[in-house]
């Protein structure tokens, strides 16, 4: 029993919502583009393993921080899960993401492998400076590159851009909640300086315009539409809910958009 919490407490350490998106993006993504079965099976290994590492490496860097501010809910910070633990978690997952990365190419594993430097980077400091957004617009436009890369193919410039623009708006729309125990904690990255509101509305800007590229790129009109349509009603859902204390609808809203537009490609191809 003790081993299970122990398991699971590791598990939560890892932000495992924002990285299972992350892979079923990647992974739809990797289908759409034409790789097969084995090779999405490849794809979703490397970028889970990656995405695993930064969750632990976010978690295991921000544990005082967290004690400062009490967020019991962190599993580093509460001692659910020692720091020698997560550490060795980071150390193999991080190595690990990159040898599966190489199956798919040079080109692709040194795409993937800037990613998740970028990643890195942020948990390692980037997050508290006014260029927070980079790592994320820097990370998301490459997974694209990954998947397309790996099968010697060079990425569409409005597919980069679009997931650039995304991995923005998530950066943005995720600190929310947190801006008051980001100050307390001497956290001070590009969302904290614009403020709340204009974070918000920062982040809608970009969404939009990912789904605008996504609909004239992939699907065009009339039926992308009904995309633009549905990421509006998500994201002003997820942007009005959000307004609750502690809430992250407007993150989660980000992901749904997401995975709608993943539909679409999924639906449409990648030309």
């Amino acid at each position: 029993m003790r081993h299970f919490a122990t398991a699971s407490a590791l598990l939560r350490a890892a932000h495992p919502l924002p990285a299972l998106a992350v892979t079923a993006i990647t992974a739809g993504l990797a289908a759409a583009v034409g790789n097969r079965p084995l090779g999405v099976l490849g794809v979703v290994a490397a970028v889970l393993s990656g995405q695993l590492s930064v969750g632990w490496l976010n978690d295991l860097v921000d544990a005082d921080r967290d004690a400062q501010v009490g967020r019991s809910g962190k599993p580093v910070a509460s001692g659910a899960v020692s720091r020698r633990a997560v550490r060795l978690a980071v150390v193999v997952s991080a190595p690990i993401a990159v040898v599966l990365s190489l199956p798919f190419g040079a080109a692709a594993t040194a795409a993937h492998l800037v990613a998740l430097g970028s990643a890195w980077a942020y948990d390692l400091g980037v997050k508290s400076t006014a260029f927070s957004v980079l790592p994320y617009a820097v990370s998301f436009g490459l997974l694209p590159a990954f998947v397309t890369l790996g099968i010697g193919a060079a990425p569409p410039v409005w597919l980069v851009l679009a997931a650039a623009l995304l991995g923005s708006a998530a950066h943005f729309v995720n600190v929310l909640p947190d801006l008051a125990d980001d100050a307390a904690t001497g956290v001070c990255g590009l969302p904290h300086r614009l403020g709340a509101a204009k974070s918000t509305a920062v982040a809608a800007v970009l969404v939009f315009t990912t789904a605008a590229l996504l609909v004239l790129g992939s699907v065009g009109f009339p039926a992308g539409l009904l995309v633009l349509v549905l990421a509006v009603v998500l994201l002003s859902a997820g942007l009005v809910l959000g307004r609750r204390p502690g809430s992250r609808a407007a993150f989660h809203a980000v992901v749904l958009v997401a995975l709608l537009d993943v539909v679409v490609l999924l639906g449409s191809g990648i030309s």
